[in-house]
């Protein structure tokens, strides 16, 4: 069940309407760095959460805040767009770093939504659901969400960098705050699960017995001199999981040249292939 007051979750002000700005936010909404991302993502971890229910109640209570920051970027795209002379257009396309990597207004929020927000990146392209990670494995799904609360957070803090508008940087500055807080509380989580050390490799429940384990931590080289890759904490030293040691090695072909044999008859392949 999810409730609204209709209130907005943050004040969304805009001092000087910006057509290419409003282009701009729609990647926050619709781009796979997205609220319409994140917000299906754990919506859709939560439905399949087992086991602790606390878990579920922190997944799909920030669900419910991602559909808020849709809500707040959809104002914030209307508002920029709603009056936005057509001279603001023309002096933003003199820029030809704002020409070449925005190209001027998308002009499907004209023509497909009258003025108003789509769920579409800055392209037009709409979100498909492609980037919905809901494993049902409550680790990965915590490892998948420090990932994408950091994309998002690294698309506010670029789309504040770009406006001058202290109403719009007000706003971003808000989701900035609350990007930061998710990275925090998914990295609290996988802590509660019991750290490093519990939750790796994962899933934890396969027994790495049955692993090829002479590979659980061998850092391999693909170089065609067949020197040793470049050292790093991920080549020596015991593994962050306490399971095991790293170890750096060239790789060797360990397969046999592939052979697939003849075609079948009938499956439309050449005759010589079969």
């Amino acid at each position: 069940m999810f409730l609204t007051d209709n209130k907005l979750q943050y004040p969304v002000r805009v001092e000087k309407p910006n057509p290419l700005f409003a282009r701009a936010l729609q990647q926050a909404i619709g781009g796979v760095e997205g609220e319409i991302r994140v917000a299906m993502q754990y919506f859709f971890q939560a439905c399949g959460a087992r086991g602790d229910t606390r878990f579920r109640d922190l997944l799909m209570n920030t669900a419910a805040e991602e559909l808020g920051h849709i809500e707040m970027l959809a104002t914030a795209v209307a508002l920029n767009l709603e009056g936005a002379p057509l001279t603001m257009q023309e002096e933003g396309a003199q820029d030809a770093a704002v020409g070449a990597v925005m190209g001027g207004m998308n002009l499907k929020n004209l023509l497909s939504a009258g003025m108003s927000a789509m769920p579409v990146d800055s392209d037009g392209v709409p979100f498909d659901m492609s980037h919905i990670y809901a494993s049902g494995n409550v680790a990965a799904d915590m490892v998948a969400n420090i990932a994408a609360e950091s994309t998002g957070r690294t698309l506010a803090v670029r789309l504040w960098e770009m406006t001058d508008d202290p109403g719009m940087k007000d706003m971003l500055s808000y989701l900035i705050a609350r990007d930061t807080m998710h990275q925090n509380q998914f990295m609290a989580a996988l802590e509660d699960l019991g750290g490093t050390e519990a939750v790796f490799p994962i899933p934890n429940s396969f027994p790495q017995a049955d692993e090829a384990q002479s590979f659980s931590y061998a850092y391999l080289g693909f170089q065609a001199d067949g020197s040793a890759p470049a050292p790093g904490r991920w080549s020596e030293g015991t593994s962050p999981d306490g399971k095991g040691s790293f170890a750096s090695q060239p790789m060797q072909a360990l397969g046999e040249k592939p052979d697939l044999g003849k075609a079948r008859p009938g499956s439309g392949a050449q005759s010589e292939q079969m």
